[in-house]
């Protein structure tokens, strides 16, 4: 855990450890999480981020990766041909007339 400096200061020295925070993208509050079991502990009421506790942040991709990225995956999947089947029906029989 975090030192604190004297008794009564209210203030921490160095950041709070075996912990980091998840931003939630869809409510866009700040979710603190035990780094050992994964665990989610606590949830910000507010949009800011805890004091102390390291943010994770997913890693990005850069655009460079993207495009060689998309260019592999169009190389390794070639554009299907779509071919109509037209089915022909026989021609009906004509029945033969009797007198």
């Amino acid at each position: 855990m975090a030192k604190n400096k004297e008794a009564g200061d209210d203030r921490r020295v160095g950041a709070v450890k075996k912990r980091s925070q998840i931003k939630n993208k869809l409510t866009g509050t700040w979710t603190k999480r035990d780094d050992k079991s994964g665990k989610f502990l606590d949830v910000k009421a507010d949009k800011k981020p805890f004091k102390g506790v390291r943010k994770k942040v997913k890693a990005a991709v850069k655009p460079a990766a993207k495009k060689t990225a998309a260019k592999k995956a169009v190389a390794k999947k070639p554009a299907k041909k779509v071919v109509k089947r037209v089915v022909k029906k026989a021609p009906a029989k004509k029945a033969a007339k009797k007198r």
